[in-house]
């Protein structure tokens, strides 16, 4: 069996017409069940890949907790210098990795470079964090005595990654989880396997030439038995998930039965808050991109508008205008905007979604259908419709923004609050005033609170993650490091006397 001419690129990445899922121990395996790769522009299989199985899970989980003693007892700046050869090694694929992606996952050419391009900044990134990954020394109040913070590596992180961001994601955690001394446990998503396929082979290879257990970075392709065992394995203290908040919800309910840890990213149901005294030009390029990038299938995606009532005609009338420029087609050919939806259940979603909009009173303004093809398109669609309404408290996975009109700042920032989710936010005012009671304690609710930017497109260097629904998980830059590490609090006594804190005296 042979690539079709438009696949042949795959083989300079490792993938084959037919594909072992499971990296165990340095070995390409699989023994559990035969699923196809598809194409969502056309619903063709690209390839095919057998699944882990329960056998190679617990073969592989073995290896790679073993694997993890004598990773982590390397130098912190020798395991830094691993993570920068993994960069090299995505530079040299970037190409083919960004092409795989958007093929596999649908999303446009420029995006799916761009997410490879996101994995190999969180490299860099990890080479200069793995000489900074510091602790405090802290005065004791004994004579004779020190007391400072060490940092240690858990072990084993376990990584959940969904089908949106299939390598950025590992990315965010593995990078960080290696440099902090942890090996790594992979499962990708059910509908990627050759992305997880691809980066596991560039990771090892790197592994390999370094003469290291290629264990360190296990990874797994295969459904919800792989997550499910991941979650219960008492071998992974970190279990980092992405996924929806209802899934998320039962990941964390099992890895805090046996007192792990998890590290979410789920549901996001993000606004963006247009005043009155706005640049609306800057505001209409951004919900474009905010609303309708990755086919409305970012967590971070615009989902509610917020218009000011004085300028509510004029900035929707612009934003339709905006709309018309929108070319859907294969994501993979230059001057695609919206390329399809990841799988056909996402666009029956879509189509159900879009009744119960109408149902709840929703004005459609543009778009609102399916469009008739082999492969999952659907129209960018823009709904006027009440904040009250049930629906614009749900995240409807797709291409789909709710316009809302509002008064003043204080109605804004209680509609932006007023859903379960808590991801991302944005306002767009020239009010210095309005701009830091937005970022304070009495605006946004959520994990990323921007001004005059989209709600989407975060840079790696800061901490990324939400409140409420969205999970309370933080990875990738600022200070994310310390969810993958071990604190320990170290007092040392180098007197030779014994006084005891709070100035307690016991016995002689």
């Amino acid at each position: 069996m042979s690539f079709a001419k438009e696949y042949e690129f795959l083989t300079e990445i490792g993938i084959e017409p037919r594909n072992s899922g499971a990296f165990v121990n340095g070995v390409w395996k699989g023994s559990g069940s035969v699923v196809s790769s598809v194409n969502p522009a056309n619903n063709k299989t690209i390839a095919e890949v057998v699944e882990a199985s329960s056998q190679d899970y617990e073969e592989g989980i073995k290896a790679c907790y073993e694997a993890s003693k004598v990773w982590m007892q390397l130098p912190a700046p020798k395991r830094g210098e691993i993570v920068r050869q993994i960069g090299d090694a995505l530079r040299t694929k970037l190409q083919y990795l960004g092409r795989l992606l958007s093929l596999e996952m649908g999303k446009i050419l420029p995006e799916g470079i761009g997410e490879v391009q996101e994995v190999i900044d969180m490299c860099d990134f990890a080479v200069g964090l793995s000489r900074q990954l510091n602790g405090s020394v802290i005065p004791s109040e004994r004579p004779n005595h020190m007391m400072l913070e060490m940092w240690n590596p858990l072990g084993v992180v376990g990584v959940i990654t969904a089908f949106n961001f299939p390598c950025a994601v590992l990315g965010w955690n593995a990078c960080i989880a290696l440099v902090c001394g942890n090996a790594v446990v992979w499962k990708g998503a059910p509908t990627t396997p050759l992305i997880t396929i691809a980066m596991t082979k560039l990771v090892s290879e790197v592994l390999e030439k370094n003469s290291l257990p290629t264990a360190i970075f296990t990874s797994f392709c295969g459904g919800a038995e792989i997550g499910q065992a991941i979650s219960k394995d008492t071998r992974i203290p970190l279990v980092s998930f992405t996924g929806s908040s209802k899934v998320g919800q039962m990941v964390q309910q099992t890895v805090s039965e046996r007192f792990g840890k998890c590290l979410l990213e789920l549901s996001g149901n993000n606004a963006l808050i247009v005043m009155d005294d706005a640049d609306i030009q800057l505001a209409v390029r951004s919900v474009l991109f905010a609303a309708v990038g990755t086919a409305g299938q970012r967590c971070t995606t615009c989902r509610r508008l917020l218009v000011h009532e004085k300028i509510y005609d004029s900035v929707v009338d612009k934003l339709l205008e905006a709309y018309k420029q929108v070319k859907v087609g294969d994501p993979l050919e230059n001057g695609t905007l919206l390329g399809p939806l990841h799988t056909k259940a996402s666009r029956e979603n879509f189509e159900k979604g879009i009744k119960v909009i109408k149902s709840q009173g929703g004005k459609i303004l543009t778009g609102g259908s399916v469009i008739e093809s082999e492969g999952n398109f659907v129209q960018p669609t823009i709904v006027e419709i009440s904040p009250s309404a049930d629906v614009v408290k749900e995240e409807l996975f797709g291409p789909v923004l709710y316009v809302l009109k509002f008064k003043d700042f204080k109605e804004a920032v209680e509609i932006n609050n007023s859903v379960p989710q808590g991801l991302s936010s944005s306002i767009f005012t020239r009010s210095h005033e309005l701009i830091f009671k937005w970022i304070g304690p009495q605006g946004s609710d959520c994990g990323i609170v921007n001004v005059n930017i989209p709600t989407n497109g975060a840079e790696i260097g800061g901490a990324f993650g939400g409140e409420k629904g969205t999970g309370g998980g933080r990875e990738a830059g600022s200070d994310s490091w310390k969810q993958y590490m071990r604190r320990s609090t170290c007092t040392i006594n180098y007197g030779s006397e014994l006084p005891l804190a709070q100035g307690i005296s016991f016995g002689n």
